[in-house]
């Protein structure tokens, strides 16, 4: 007889793993106990030696479902001569655990609540171990129901049965929970409480081309029939989010097969237990409401994720499931801010009484060649932490202005938040402050250091500056290369980065963005970047992309031509050149995002713009592919930098506007000539430093026909290439990439 101590680290906590570790040292006849940890779970077994080692490899190799195993170590004890195996009460101390994503309903629980002879039938808040909300209920650590806002909600003696039973699916599911002991829904209209059954209220709602506001998981959504043209034209309005596309919630995966193309891949992802929001590409006869998606080819989809979804959408096909705000302020997750703040644009509220502890957004990604990319992580996925190889500090890297995320790391863990927003709105700045402090607090990590963007105007940097502990600023788009290696483990210091992106303030105070870099995770020098122009008006430009348009013809074809283009408003326009050639409010800038724009606009698709990167979207959605062609951009070497030159290219395309060529033609020529000029740039330092390593990163690479084409034509020249894939390459992934920085520099 043997006894050993087994301890495991990782997501362990939340996901069935103590009944998994009863049950199997019951199999195997051993006796012993398993409890939870501050530092993950505890075990101690005894028994025959042959049985202990079947024990852990068990373990090692078939964990349950949802547990992430990071580590397991076990050592030899002295046997007790215990009689059986028990599960202990969870264990207080210093917190070193992990916390579980939310998780999508599973297959079990979606059965108890469509069957009528279940006493779970239509409950809105059937959970069990493998499903259910953990990180938006958790308050603090361990994960047990008196630190969730679950702690309310006294179970029934039929529940309490479930929760003590090791043999139960529902064996310790801190949220678990009846119609007789847990939350219930509640309807409002107009401000008053509804008695009627808010189920049918809601799909009345609906049927009548109403706006509801929708409680789920991490907070508020606003929901109408996606099919319904005049029920989303006003929500449009009402949200005032006039052009960006709306996300929709689909019935099933057969519903997805009759509005969208669906290939394996993405049937893998959209039923995954994270259940994310999946950009998928329409299919001619796709029958939501054209105002759903606007001009867009794609339509962001999701399944039902939450039991309560899945009781809606029996009676619903297919439901516009956007954010619950206005314009771009944080998604609402309070019951008394949603009756005061979501009047505005719904016309009734479906809500709970289980609350929220903090917002949660839905996650967002595509499928290109197979590969999960990650445009947005947040429920599902966040906080899971990602690996930092060599990590020994406690590092809080604050992101960035845009679609910030903050990352927290502790050694070799780095914990990304969920996605947070833009913080040019007072709500998100709050939202920002108070997960930081959330994050010290569950995952008991004090930082050593802070990191944060060059920007000095940002108010993650301004927020790092505060704290009076050592500081590592890092450039924006070291971050975006930075972040690419350090998620593929990569040590070498000799990589290739193209980082092109909208806005990155860049080393020599110019507005960066189409950058060519080399080096490692630690440091990178600039080897190239495109051609500067003027942002005539400053940030104006961003939001017009018309100005960024007359910037680029009056460089490459004088004054008086450029003029000749905009005719519609020439005053302005001569009086925006005249104010850029005084350096008046006209910051020059690199930016791959921002010449986009130009050639958008003058291809006439977008003067303005009403969110991030509408002209770049709608641009590629004309492109003509079957048609011939391509413009080029021209590198020249200056001083040992690579300038990628633009000029010619802005010539061709107005000269092939002027004879009549399609917006549609444009467009494929533009997109052709970045592929040609990413995999040239490639070679061209590649004959410079001999490097066969790519990183390509930006928001300018959530376009999947340059993100596919670019690593297509980079692997036919002998590169291997590296993208990011578990975080964003967008904003959303620069925090990972500033915290991987500061921890190679702080070594």
């Amino acid at each position: 007889m043997v006894r050993y101590s087994v301890e495991v680290k990782g997501i362990v906590q939340g996901v069935g793993f103590r009944p998994f570790v009863y049950r199997l040292a019951q199999k195997l006849c051993l006796s012993g106990f398993v409890r939870n940890t501050p530092q993950g779970v505890s075990v101690e077994i005894e028994g025959r030696k042959s049985s202990c080692e079947a024990f852990i490899k068990e373990l090692r190799e078939s964990p349950p479902r949802l547990a992430n195993i990071e580590k397991i170590g076990f050592t030899e004890l002295l046997p007790k001569g215990d009689t059986g195996f028990i599960i202990l009460s969870s264990s207080e101390g210093l917190c070193n655990t992990f916390i579980s994503p939310d998780i999508g309903i599973c297959d079990d629980c979606i059965s108890d609540i469509t069957s009528k002879s279940n006493r779970r039938y239509r409950y809105a808040f059937t959970n069990c171990t493998n499903c259910g909300p953990r990180f938006s209920i958790i308050n603090d650590i361990p994960y047990d129901r008196r630190n969730t806002t679950m702690d309310r909600f006294l179970q029934c003696p039929a529940c309490s049965h479930e929760y003590e039973n090791p043999y139960d699916r529902r064996f310790h599911a801190q949220p678990n929970a009846c119609p007789e002991c847990g939350p219930h829904l509640s309807f409002f209209k107009n401000g008053e409480y509804l008695s009627q059954d808010p189920i049918d209220l809601f799909n009345l709602c609906i049927s009548r081309g109403e706006v509801v506001a929708l409680k789920g998981i991490g907070g508020f959504h606003f929901v109408c029939d996606a099919k319904n043209e005049e029920a989303v034209s006003r929500l449009r309005k009402r949200k005032l989010r006039y052009d960006k596309p709306f996300a929709v919630m689909m019935k099933d995966i057969q519903t997805v097969e009759e509005y969208c193309e669906l290939n394996p891949t993405e049937k893998k992802v959209l039923a995954s237990p994270q259940k994310p929001i999946l950009l998928l590409k329409k299919k001619a006869s796709c029958a939501v409401a054209p105002s759903t998606t606007k001009l867009n080819d794609r339509l962001g989809v999701m399944l039902p994720y939450t039991p309560l979804h899945c009781i809606i959408m029996q009676e619903n096909e297919v439901l516009v499931m956007t954010s619950g705000n206005l314009s771009d302020s944080p998604m609402v997750f309070r019951d008394e801010e949603a009756l005061d703040k979501l009047s505005v644009v719904c016309d009734s509220i479906l809500t709970h009484n289980r609350c929220i502890y903090r917002r949660v957004d839905d996650s967002v990604c595509f499928v290109i060649n197979e590969k999960n990319y990650m445009l947005r992580r947040a429920r599902g996925y966040a906080p899971e932490p990602l690996h930092l190889d060599g990590g020994k500090s406690t590092i809080l890297a604050v992101g960035p202005q845009q679609k910030n995320t903050f990352c927290l790391t502790k050694g070799e863990n780095a914990f990304v938040s969920s996605h947070i927003g833009d913080l040019d709105d007072a709500d998100t700045c709050k939202s920002f402050e108070s997960e930081i402090e959330s994050f010290i607090r569950l995952f008991d990590a004090v930082p050593q250091a802070v990191a944060c963007d060059m920007h000095p105007d940002y108010f993650s940097t301004r927020y790092a500056y505060r704290l009076n502990i050592p500081l590592y600023p890092v450039q924006h788009h070291h971050a975006h290369f930075a972040s690419v290696l350090a998620e593929h483990g990569l040590k070498i210091d000799n990589a290739i980065g193209l980082i092109f992106d909208g806005t990155g303030y860049g080393e020599d105070g110019c507005i960066w963005g189409g950058e060519a870099l080399f080096g490692g995770i630690q440091e990178s020098r600039r080897v190239g970047h495109l051609r500067y122009f003027p942002l005539l008006g400053g940030e104006a430009a961003i939001r017009e992309p018309w100005r960024a348009a007359l910037a680029c013809a009056d460089i490459a074809m004088g004054r008086e031509t450029a003029l000749s283009l905009f005719k519609e408003n020439p005053d302005e326009a001569r009086i925006l050149l005249e104010a850029g050639d005084k350096k008046l409010n006209s910051p020059l800038t690199s930016s791959m995002g921002r010449l986009f724009d130009a050639v958008a606009s003058l291809a006439g698709v977008c003067r303005q713009t009403s969110y991030e990167g509408q002209a770049a979207i709608e641009f590629q959605q004309l492109m003509e592919k079957e048609a011939n062609g391509s413009y080029h951009f021209e590198i020249i070497n200056e001083n040992e930098i690579m300038i990628f030159d633009w000029r010619q290219l802005i010539c061709d395309i107005v000269s092939d506007l002027n004879r009549g060529v399609s917006a549609g033609i444009v467009s494929v020529r533009f997109h052709r000539a970045v592929v040609e000029l990413i995999a040239a740039a490639s070679s061209f330092e590649r004959g410079k430093t001999g490097s066969n390593s790519i990183v390509i990163s930006g928001g300018v690479f959530q376009n999947d026909y340059l993100l596919e084409n670019a690593v297509y034509a980079l692997e036919k020249s002998g590169f291997i290439v590296f993208t990011n894939e578990a975080i964003p390459m967008n904003d959303g992934g620069i925090s990972f990439g500033q915290a991987a920085a500061a921890s190679y520099r702080m070594r």
